[in-house]
């Protein structure tokens, strides 16, 4: 049976002030108390966030994108929305930052509370011109505001017993190896966005959105929380009190990173749909002022870049030796016989292959020449490995390690490693296809 929405007869001037009602309490509430940070709860933040959009989503079912009249009262919604989600997810990591337990966050939380400040300054700069335009429009405003007391903190003095105890939980360690290094090649495909010095507001204004832009941070938003539901689902099903130390920090590495994805996507989604162009109609330009006098989109750009993704690189950054160090305490090891490429050795191009293979599974695989032994992940030390084994004129050598990077060396040297005889590049198997 097909669930239908309640159809019940209104006209529009009925219906939007129902659909108003809680988003101008909310929007009260900030105004009407000596004290608005009384407010600024995880709680409160929801509230505002499905309001404005049920709000939003009824007024542009009916059409207020195009109409003068209701324009910037929708676009007010959309940005209470936004905020309250940067809100919401930049009080999450707040207060789960002390269970993370990652090391040297003093700093970043200490930004982390200058940048929500910012945040819920904006929220309450901007709810006296909604309940302005709500007057203009002749939507009522209702008489009381919410009360303190509506919106609790999430923390209390207590804690509920543990008395499920994941620390005997199967751990496959398939499953802990696959993420692993899902979080090495996420981190690795992040490099390109990486950063030691704070952009100033010429350089923000030129990557955003050419380089940086909403789209890639969802993609990558999306990456992150995959890999979070996959380690939850196979590896630890419960809290973090208990179990394997390593796992838990290391989700905390992927966790925190999503969150501040999050709040980057919301935040570039705002700025790029409604500060950033405003179209060719005078209407969007006088709007897009209007909004850029309750938070600077320069100021927004550098809380959004210089805090949310330089926090990103850094926590995948920081996150890459405990996954290395996870990943080579669960990979299934083996060691290979394979031959020396024909004719030319191991030069530049076998050498970056058998290097960009390793680095495709993150664990660890050495190059065995006599007593010797290579890190295969580094094209220089199998170029050095190679002068070795010329000298010696060795037809064959081992690599141990990894036993999923194993099994394409073996397939990359049943082809002589990417070259016929003469050191031209020839088609490489289909199962070595992430290579080109």
């Amino acid at each position: 049976m097909q669930l239908q929405e309640n159809k019940i007869d209104g006209s529009f001037a009925e219906k939007v002030g129902i659909f108003s009602r809680d988003y101008l309490k909310c929007c009260l509430s900030l105004l009407s108390h000596d004290d608005p940070r009384q407010f600024l709860v995880k709680k409160f933040y929801s509230t505002f966030i499905s309001s404005s959009q049920l709000l939003e989503d009824f007024l542009d079912f009916h059409g207020a994108k195009n109409t003068r009249n209701w324009y910037y009262y929708r676009e007010l919604s959309a940005a209470v929305r936004h905020l309250s989600l940067a809100c919401y997810s930049q009080s999450h990591i707040l207060n789960r930052l002390p269970f993370y337990d990652l090391p040297d966050v003093e700093k970043f939380s200490n930004e982390g509370n200058v940048v929500l400040d910012f945040f819920t300054e904006a929220l309450v700069k901007i709810s006296p011109s909604i309940i302005k335009e709500a007057q203009r429009l002749g939507i009522p405003v209702p008489e009381e505001s919410f009360s303190p007391a509506d919106f609790p903190s999430l923390s209390t003095g207590e804690k509920l017993e543990y008395d499920i105890d994941d620390e005997n939980r199967d751990q496959q360690k398939k499953n802990i190896v696959k993420i692993a290094s899902e979080f090495l090649n996420i981190a690795a495909s992040f490099d390109q966005y990486a950063f030691f010095e704070p952009y100033d507001v010429d350089e923000l204004n030129s990557i955003v959105p050419d380089r940086i832009n909403e789209v890639e941070i969802r993609r990558f938003e999306m990456v992150v929380h995959n890999l979070q539901s996959s380690f939850d689902t196979y590896v630890i099903h419960g809290g973090y009190q208990f179990g394997n130390r390593k796992l838990k920090q290391l989700r905390s590495y992927f966790s925190v990173v999503f969150h501040l994805l999050q709040i980057i996507g919301r935040l570039l989604h705002f700025y790029e749909r409604h500060l950033h162009d405003a179209g060719y109609k005078n209407i969007y330009k006088i709007v897009q002022e209007k909004l850029s006098s309750f938070m600077d989109p320069n100021i927004l750009l550098d809380r959004t870049i210089n805090y949310g993704l330089f926090y990103v690189c850094q926590f995948l950054t920081n996150g890459k030796n405990l996954a290395k160090e996870i990943l080579n305490e669960n990979i299934e090891r083996s060691t290979i016989s394979v031959g020396v490429p024909v004719s030319l050795g191991f030069h530049s191009r076998p050498s970056l292959l058998v290097a960009r293979i390793v680095q495709h599974f993150g664990g660890q695989v050495e190059l065995c020449v006599g007593s010797d032994r290579f890190d295969a992940s580094n094209v220089l030390d199998i170029q050095w490995a190679g002068g070795k084994i010329q000298k010696e004129k060795m037809s064959a050598v081992a690599f141990e390690g990894d036993v999923r990077a194993l099994n394409d060396i073996k397939i990359l040297a049943s082809v002589n490693y990417g070259e016929d005889s003469m050191g031209k590049g020839i088609p490489l198997p289909k199962e070595l296809k992430y290579l080109k």
